[in-house]
């Protein structure tokens, strides 16, 4: 040991724990096993005249809670009232009892109270709740840091975490290569200009107003001032040179007039900062003086650079968050959200609705295969038909109607719609979940719709009015994905991004995609959280996430 150096600490001996998930699968076949326990109370009781007390735990692992059995004088001197709390943490080991009593068939009896996180039951946010009645999701949502450890968002985040597994092993199994989108982009994938700007110009100006205030820039006095040190400065060298001084006495002047004029060009350089976002001569904002040289932003959409990299491996898939700057509160709208979008080669537009159906039905039976706790726990509290939506969309072929038709029967439709119904239109949700819900009663694939509702990067199709575009809606939800083939033809796509009042010259890159063997290529994105509400069956957005960002909201 280096001398003066401090004790090394020992470090504590790694936590050997077991999921409850594990043990309440196995039920009483674990029994006579000395284990370690992680969780948090959900309910608990003293029992025996306070000789001992029962912990329901939760890890998070399942929806499951195993019973724990802690005496008295396990925990002393912390009195068992302590551990009782619901939201208190504890760590236990114990050996395992086989008990028909308990729910599972099986108890842990505390031998060892290794660590407790104790709670403030007064202030504690999240009740003990009754079974059958848990908490409201809009009240869960003001406490995100906490709502984790319910029973809803456990089973949400555990749909959502399959979800993610679903993913991975398909696009894998089905020979496309994962790659990874940048997050920061210059070009607007959608051409609807709600995207979040990226900008280091607003700390700047901070970081430049407050120098100024605390070190003001030369007034011009002070500049004429310096300019005079300056003239009197080459006066003297030229003096000294008339006088055939030495070098050293010139240089020396030299070198001091060298610095008068530096500190002159300092002084007027620092006089032409001004408070605030710089701007150019024509009023704009000098994105010249920004990171990246000019605007960026959040990207919404990974597909334009997914094209590029089909264009050579043929097919990829990325999955990350997107941003919309949309400033909309309704129960679908999140500001960002998770997609994941798949591009392929050589591929039209049967071949692209072909793979997104087979992806939903991938999806949806490796649900039922992976959550039947928690599908059924939706089915018990929230949505009675969320299994056999599942079922459905996994096992029978979805129906494919164009717009045309689509609108044809939206007309026909014995009802009202809020959003009048003609050819030309977008459609809105009411529309999409009639169709799915009313009319064909499970998931479909709407293609061909109209140019002009649809984004540039769209294939034109032949009758000038369409584009190779597909929508898959499913009921609860709407839209689940948007794909098409994209617009392989230079001279078209030039003058469809012209229309769309873009820039050219922000896209020459995947132009040139067009220039250097071009080839038909198609591809799709699945919002994730709408994926999740549709095998849920719950009714906002916001609760299928971890942490919901929408306008006014970004917390953690």
């Amino acid at each position: 040991m280096a001398a003066g150096a401090p004790l090394e600490p020992e470090l504590e001996p790694p936590t050997t724990r077991i999921r409850i998930c594990a043990i309440l699968e196995a039920g009483d076949a674990f029994a006579g096993q000395r284990v370690v326990v992680g969780g948090w109370v959900r309910a608990g009781r003293e029992q025996g005249g306070g000789r001992f007390a029962f912990l329901d735990v939760n890890d998070g692992s399942c929806l499951g809670n195993l019973r724990v059995k802690v005496d008295a004088g396990t925990t002393a001197p912390r009195p068992l009232a302590r551990l009782t709390a619901t939201g208190t943490s504890v760590l236990v080991e114990g050996e395992l009892q086989a008990d028909p009593r308990a729910k599972h068939g099986v108890e842990l009896s505390v031998e060892t109270l290794i660590e407790v996180g104790e709670v403030d039951a007064a202030a504690y946010p999240l009740p003990k709740t009754k079974p059958g009645h848990p908490l409201d999701p809009a009240y869960l949502r003001d406490f995100l840091h906490l709502r984790a450890r319910t029973n809803l968002i456990g089973a949400v985040l555990r749909i959502r975490s399959e979800l993610s597994s679903a993913t991975d092993a398909y696009f894998r199994d089905n020979g496309f290569q994962r790659v990874h989108t940048p997050i920061i982009t210059t070009s607007d994938c959608e051409g609807a200009g709600e995207m979040f700007q990226v900008t280091t110009l607003f700390s700047q100006a901070e970081k430049l107003d407050k120098e100024l205030k605390e070190n003001p820039a030369a007034s011009q006095v002070d500049i004429d001032a310096a300019k005079i040190v300056v003239k009197e400065k080459g006066d003297i060298v030229a003096q000294l040179k008339s006088a055939q001084a030495t070098k050293e006495k010139i240089a020396a002047a030299v070198s001091e007039l060298k610095k008068a004029k530096e500190s002159v060009s300092r002084m007027e350089e620092r006089s032409r900062l001004t408070y605030g976002i710089p701007r150019s001569e024509d009023g704009s904002i000098a994105f010249v003086n920004d990171f990246f040289k000019c605007p960026s932003y959040l990207t919404v959409s990974g597909q334009l650079q997914l094209e590029t990299l089909a264009c050579g491996l043929t097919n990829v898939y990325t999955f990350g968050p997107t941003f919309r700057a949309e400033n909309s509160h309704t129960s679908r709208h999140l500001a960002e959200f998770w997609m994941v979008e798949a591009e392929m080669a050589f591929a039209n537009l049967q071949d692209d609705m072909n793979r997104a159906e087979s992806y939903v039905q991938y999806l949806c039976k490796w649900l039922l295969e992976h959550c039947r706790a928690e599908m059924e726990f939706m089915v018990k509290h929230h949505d009675e038909a969320a299994i056999e939506r599942l079922e459905l969309a996994s096992s029978t072929p979805l129906e494919r109607i164009s717009y045309t038709k689509a609108v044809e029967m939206l007309q026909d439709a014995d009802k009202i719609f809020e959003n009048k119904v003609e050819w030309g239109i977008d459609l809105a949700s009411e529309h999409e979940r009639y169709l799915t819900e009313v009319v064909f009663k499970k998931p479909l694939i709407v293609f061909n719709y109209p140019k002009g509702i649809k984004a540039f990067y769209m294939r034109l199709n032949d009758d000038q009015k369409t584009v190779a575009a597909m929508d898959v809606l499913v009921p609860k939800v709407g839209e689940l994905i948007g794909g098409s083939q994209r617009e392989e033809r230079l001279d078209i796509l030039e003058q469809r991004i012209l229309d769309a009042g873009l820039d050219l010259e922000q896209y020459a890159k995947y132009l040139d995609l067009r220039c250097f063997g071009s080839v038909k290529h198609s591809g799709f994105g699945l919002g994730l959280e709408r994926m999740v509400l549709f095998a849920t069956g719950l009714d906002n957005i916001r609760d299928v996430i971890p942490f919901p960002r929408y306008p006014g909201r970004a917390d953690l």
